[in-house]
């Protein structure tokens, strides 16, 4: 390391030296400069890519079910982003105009969310859009931190221009896992109903922090683009928040929850499901879990 970092001296000397030679020269130099440092970046960009699809995206692309299959009518709908990715989800009606947004976890797909979406529009009466995530299911491209905020960006613009919603009235954002990173982010955007967030991270540094492994910390975190801090953000949000985590959650510590509704704004809630772990919540929480929800939504300040 010692003999690397001597060499950065010599090496910028040299470079002033021959910029000295005449203007064509130093054109040269620095359009070589210049050239090699966006290749440098590109390799740094190209990574980050690599090593988020290896560490924070899970995606499966073949659909394992459909609302049908558990009796619930719905429709596909396909939309596309602003950068022009085309995504796929379901509307699933429900008894009420009122409609979950929701942004789903960092692996599977939709159809892996059928049956909790069946009981919650069961005991809720509430309307769902869900929708697959680039590179997920049926949605063209490949996941980023960017991308996932603009295919929620075009979720919600349909429930507003095609579906007619009323945003303060009629949409609650709903984010599960890595969906709460992109429900807060949404929630800053725009002022809604309400905003739910179920078994969330503070952030991925927050996360790497929490492994307690200095060698992903400290080696693998320069190189990993996804940042969704959502423990910067969520003071940012103006709708009610509803924060819902699992005390005995495997993957994501209970503290996490405590941490975002400390730093989240009023009105506020906090809902611990005892015994439920990261992929059990309404299982584990069962008719009182769904109650929670209901008078929240029904009634947020």
């Amino acid at each position: 390391m010692r003999h690397a970092t001597s060499l950065v001296p010599r090496l910028l000397t040299r470079v002033d030296a021959t910029l000295s030679r005449g203007v064509l020269t130093r054109w040269l130099l620095q359009f070589g400069l210049l050239t090699a440092a966006m290749i440098g970046l590109g390799v740094v960009a190209s990574q980050m890519e690599i090593l988020d699809k290896l560490l924070i995206y899970f995606p499966q692309r073949e659909l394992s079910a459909t609302p049908a299959e558990v009796g619930m009518d719905y429709t596909d709908v396909y939309l596309t982003t602003a950068d022009g990715v085309r995504i796929h989800g379901w509307h699933v009606p429900g008894e009420s105009d009122t409609t979950l947004l929701w942004l789903h976890g960092n692996a599977g797909n939709i159809s892996n969310r059928v049956d909790n979406i069946a009981v919650l529009n069961r005991l809720t009466g509430l309307s769902v859009l869900i929708v697959d995530y680039r590179g997920y299911g049926l949605s063209d491209g490949s996941p980023s931190e960017k991308g996932l905020y603009l295919d929620a960006e075009a979720a919600f613009d349909y429930l507003v221009t095609s579906l007619g919603l009323d945003p303060v009235e009629d949409i609650v954002l709903f984010g599960r896992s890595l969906g709460v990173g992109v429900a807060a982010e949404m929630a800053t955007r725009h002022a809604v109903r309400c905003v739910i967030l179920e078994s969330g991270f503070t952030s991925v540094m927050g996360m790497a922090k929490a492994t307690r492994s200095d060698w992903l910390f400290y080696v693998l975190m320069p190189f990993i683009g996804a940042r969704y801090d959502t423990l910067s953000k969520i003071d940012g949000v103006m709708s009610p928040v509803m924060i819902v985590h699992g005390e005995s959650d495997e993957t994501v510590p209970y503290y996490m929850a405590e941490q975002l509704f400390e730093a989240a704004r009023e009105p506020k809630r906090l809902y611990p499901v005892r015994g439920a772990m990261h992929n059990n919540l309404y299982e584990r929480g069962g008719a009182a879990y769904f109650q929670a929800l209901r008078e929240f939504i029904a009634d947020p300040t």
